[in-house]
């Protein structure tokens, strides 16, 4: 079982990542609010398919906890009951966490599957608490960190729920996203310690400069990613003032949170290029660079798309996932890095 841990620990990176491409996917379709409660989804395991189903109906039968629409608000089964030809307030509860009361199917979907890609990735935390524990008499920093690991999955989940009852809060959001971000953190190091990082280390060559930059780089890329929150929900704000095929005022009279955004990303391409001219030039032998500058391009150019161009298709979900796997990148070469013996 233990010569299959570094692999356990990718497929558990890859989940996160998955889910970060699920969560923009939502986000990028507006479809935060698909499902109105937590866990179930309109008071279902499995979402309902047409607006029939959440909309009260007379002489029909419904089972505790089923969710309807109902002159524009959301009410609750008290038990199971079957209507008859008149509704009856008694038998129902007003859903009271939020006021949101709007079925589309597509949005419904979206978002369920979003919650789908984090209970699968909650069964691959649990293989890998469950095979890291065997490690705790070899190395007892291996199980800590799968264990922070899968306790911040719990908390996200929670948190999940916290999202939707507060009908996408910005501030919520923002600590949701931060919140992934540092279960790829736990899981890099993790897999940094399993790894066999010594042999590799003996390939680069320490620079102060080059570290003080990385160090730098990964904290611009957390403020960047957590104001880029901020601004998504600016979007989604005004897409509900003009609507979704209106994506051209999507930006219209943007706050000072967007200009810092858009700002930031040169301060973000001079650090990150002056670490890739110090690797090039010193040849300090870091692999990692090269993608790193490669993300940054990325993230320029869907960002340019995205405020000219409209927001074509993918994008959205493109920028957020690269701005994901780029700290990732970032942070694991920091783990490279402060290995290096200094000469």
């Amino acid at each position: 079982m233990k010569k299959h841990f570094p692999l356990i620990v990718k497929i558990s990176i890859i989940s996160v990542y998955v889910i970060f491409l699920a969560g923009s996917v939502v986000r990028m379709t507006g479809s935060g609010m698909g499902c109105p409660d937590w866990p179930k989804c309109f008071g279902y395991y499995i979402p309902p398919t047409s607006e029939e189903q959440i909309t009260w109906q007379p002489n029909t039968s419904y089972k505790k906890g089923m969710i309807i629409v109902k002159d524009e608000a959301l009410f609750v089964a008290e038990k199971d009951l079957k209507t008859t030809e008149e509704f009856n307030l008694n038998n129902w509860n007003k859903y009271t966490k939020h006021n949101y009361a709007t079925f589309n199917k597509y949005h419904t979907w979206t978002e369920y599957i979003n919650r789908l890609a984090s209970v699968l990735a909650g069964f691959v935390f649990l293989f890998l608490v469950y095979t890291a524990s065997k490690f705790w008499k070899e190395n007892k920093t291996i199980p800590l960190l799968a264990y922070g690991a899968f306790f911040l999955m719990l908390f996200e989940a929670w948190l999940g729920k916290t999202v939707v009852d507060s009908n996408l809060k910005p501030t919520i959001i923002t600590i949701h996203m931060i919140g992934g971000l540092v279960i790829v953190a736990l899981l890099l190091w993790l897999y940094f310690i399993i790894s066999n990082h010594n042999s590799e280390n003996k390939n680069y060559t320490y620079n102060s400069l080059f570290t003080k930059l990385l160090i730098v780089s990964v904290v611009f890329s957390l403020v960047q990613i957590a104001m880029g929150t901020q601004v998504r929900q600016f979007i989604d704000e005004q897409v509900k003032l003009f609507g979704f095929e209106n994506k051209e005022y999507s930006l219209m009279n943007p706050s000072f949170k967007f200009y810092f955004h858009r700002s930031f990303t040169i301060a973000i391409v001079l650090v990150n290029l002056g670490m890739f001219y110090l690797n090039q030039v010193k040849n300090l032998g870091y692999k990692l660079v090269n993608w790193i500058v490669f993300l940054i391009f990325l993230e320029t150019i869907t960002g340019i798309l995205m405020y000219y161009a409209e927001f074509p298709l993918g994008t959205q979900a493109t920028h957020l996932l690269a701005g994901a796997i780029l700290f990732g990148l970032q942070f694991y070469l920091w783990l490279q890095s402060r290995k290096i013996v200094r000469k």
